[in-house]
């Protein structure tokens, strides 16, 4: 018998009187007990807002990102422990593994997202700087910072593991700390996996705490600095949105609730096409994986009106071949439901369906099962056909939350993006076909009612991912029935839990708040060149001014010549007086960033060890034969990479004899930490 227990104020705390008997979907035995306990929501509110945001908010971006990576790999050892788990929640190891190494995988990739893609530091910088005066001493800037409250997330039972950390890590690299709340029927998974994580003591105190049964008065207590983060029905969504506290505060409340996907066959993806094959294999998976239990799972397969048969047929011949039964068994490839009141819902639901469908696959009265009782919570995929989609309702707007999908024709591409459209907003509609064109025009057509729009074919299929997986690269959650809320996506996902701020003042206070340098700000000289400076020497607004170069006609033609771009305005006076842009022959501009180089490199071993690339490059005024440039070098902002070296991104400024600004760009080095 599990008892999985609460985690709250630093101390787990044991199911109550009142406990939750869990009842096994695929015995119908009683396997846990849960919730019940007595939580002081109010006490785990300032744990997390008095202990855990401090200690978050204490520490930059990158090193919440190195703590997300030491949690994914702690966690990534000991998963076995998870999928011994699993299949009590009726899933098959090869559904775990979408729920458990997915989470643990998106978790990862946050880490390395907030690595690469975030600063150093404590401030995220949204967008360029924005001139508000004349003279450039009074300039605006977008930052985010964390949000001093705590993100209240509540999963639903269909992925226990992965729900749960597509949440928690962004929240996390955010700085804020989380009260995780999952669904009852598999939460004994969710609190193996926060087991793991407190015992890992990778997270500051206060960072994470688990509410097992019943929130309490939680939300009613939330404030303007708090986060909801709801996956579930849209009853339930309904129902929280409307706490008082919630409206009265603004409190943010993000939701990714029931979705009636939709997936297109192509009219130029004919039954002998790769893609009509493709359409067919990924059908049965959204069918069949998690048996159906999937908020991306294809709800409407929306194909061309000649092919119905076909691939009702092709449907019909792969779906009698998936095995169903016990998730332990060899060979079963679709477990159960997640409970037997999931089961008695999804076939009052089919009841629903059926008055406007007909059932062509998959009579839940005679199925055939492996090693398993049908009185449990199993149902077989199932496929129905609704011949007359524009006539009907029901299947637009009742999803079977199991192994159920609905065929119904189109008669061209804009009646295919108008029946996707009827389901009133989806987390994701996929498309397969050969053609740009179509796919094109389906996007035009329905992206605005699609959080994601999958497009597959023969090119893509081999790396492709599949219509139903969200990944952490891109957003998940849609408009209308959907939700209307947004999660993963990257570094999106972690602004959800920030802050956006518009600071204004002069050039120097923009760059102390965002420890980096802006033009304008104060710049200090270089003690020594700074490539013979350490990565820890090197002081943001540290700066260079070179010597002057002339540019000669010969070197603009010797460049020419020596790499080939005789392009005319270096190359004939007349044509490039003709030119609006150029007063005559002009230096190139490879060539002006050639002599910069020459001009602010230092040739002798030290600790700068590479040039890693070169950003937002731009001309502004063009370099005639017996012009002189010189440089001005700053360093812009520095970047811990590795525990021995970090990049130093340099602002260059070229000028011209009479001061006037030529180019501009950003270089970027790697930079040792100590001289060799």
């Amino acid at each position: 018998m599990l008892r999985p227990h609460s985690y709250a104020c630093g101390r787990w705390i044991a199911p109550g009187d009142t406990a939750t008997d869990i009842t096994g979907p695929v015995t119908g035995q009683v396997i846990a007990k849960a919730g019940g306990a007595a939580l002081d929501m109010q006490a785990m509110l300032d744990h997390a807002r008095g202990t855990g945001g401090p200690a978050l908010r204490a520490l930059g971006f990158h090193d919440r990102a190195r703590m997300l990576k030491a949690l994914a790999g702690y966690l990534d050892e000991r998963k076995e422990q998870l999928y011994a788990l699993n299949t009590l929640t009726g899933a098959t190891r090869r559904d775990g593994w979408v729920d458990i190494d997915g989470g643990i995988n998106t978790m990862g990739l946050f880490a390395s997202k907030g690595r690469r893609e975030m600063p150093d530091g404590q401030i995220y910088i949204e967008g360029d700087v924005e001139m508000l005066s004349r003279k450039g001493t009074f300039l605006g800037q977008h930052i985010a910072v964390p949000l001093q409250g705590v993100a209240v997330q509540i999963n639903a039972f269909n992925f226990p593991v992965w729900g749960m950390l597509e949440k928690l890590a962004p929240a996390l690299l955010a700085g804020v700390p989380s009260i995780v709340k999952p669904a009852t029927q598999t939460c004994y998974l969710t609190e193996a996996c926060v087991r793991m994580i407190i015992d890992s003591d990778i997270l500051p105190e206060g960072a994470l705490q688990l509410v097992i049964g019943r929130t309490g008065d939680l939300l009613d207590r939330l404030g303007a600095q708090d986060v909801v983060a709801f996956t579930g029905s849209a009853e339930t969504a309904l129902m929280l949105r409307g706490n008082p506290s919630l409206t009265r505060h603004s409190t943010r409340f993000m939701a990714e609730q029931d979705s009636l996907n939709a997936s297109i066959l192509g009219p130029d993806a004919g039954p002998e096409s790769a893609e009509f094959a493709l359409f067919i294999k990924e059908a049965v998976a959204e069918i069949t994986t998690k048996a159906g239990q999937k908020c991306t799972a294809t709800r409407r397969l929306i194909v061309p009106a000649e092919w119905m048969e076909a691939v009702g047929d092709a449907l019909g011949a792969k779906l009698s071949a998936v095995s169903t039964g016990n998730p332990a068994a060899d060979g079963v490839r679709m477990g159960a439901l997640a409970s037997h009141a999931q089961k008695a819902d999804v076939l009052a639901r089919l009841t629903q369906l059926r008055t406007e469908a007909r059932l062509i696959f998959g009579d839940p009265a005679s199925m055939t099962l492996v090693d398993a009782d049908p009185e449990q919570a199993f149902l077989p995929p199932m496929l129905l056909a609704c011949d007359d989609p524009d006539a009907a309702r029901i299947v637009h707007e009742i999803e079977a939350f199991g192994p159920l999908s609905t065929l119904m024709p189109y008669r061209d591409t804009a009646h295919a993006a108008a029946l996707a459209n009827r389901g009133g907003g989806s987390l994701v509609s996929s498309l397969f076909t050969a053609d740009p064109d179509v796919a094109r025009q389906i996007v035009l057509d329905s992206a605005a009612w699609h959080g994601r729009i999958y497009i597959n074919n023969a090119v893509s299929a081999s790396e492709s991912t599949g219509h139903g997986s969200p990944l952490p690269h891109m957003i998940h959650g849609g408009p209308g029935r959907a939700g209307g809320g947004e999660e993963l996506g990257g570094v999106r996902a972690v602004l959800h839990y920030m802050q956006r701020s518009a600071i204004q003042g002069s050039p120097d206070m923009l760059s102390a708040i965002t420890d980096t340098w802006v033009h304008g700000s104060a710049q200090s000289t270089s003690p020594a060149h700074p490539f013979q400076r350490t990565f820890t020497e090197i002081r943001i607004g540290e700066t260079i001014h070179t010597d002057a170069r002339t540019v000669t006609l010969e070197d603009i033609e010797h460049f020419a010549r020596f790499t080939g771009d005789t392009f005319y305005a270096h190359m004939d006076e007349d044509a490039a007086r003709a030119n609006p842009f150029f007063p005559g022959r002009v230096a190139h501009g490879y060539l002006l960033l050639s002599f910069a180089a020459g001009l602010f490199v230092q040739p002798d071993p030290g600790p700068v060890l590479a040039n890693t690339g070169l950003n937002a490059l731009s001309f502004q005024k063009p370099v005639s034969p017996g012009d002189s440039i010189r440089v001005a070098l700053t360093c812009k902002r520095k970047t811990r990479r590795t525990d021995s070296y970090g990049e130093v991104a340099w602002n260059a400024t070229l000028t011209n004899q009479d001061d006037e600004q030529v180019a501009q760009y950003e270089l970027l080095t790697m930079v040792a930490f100590e001289r060799a």
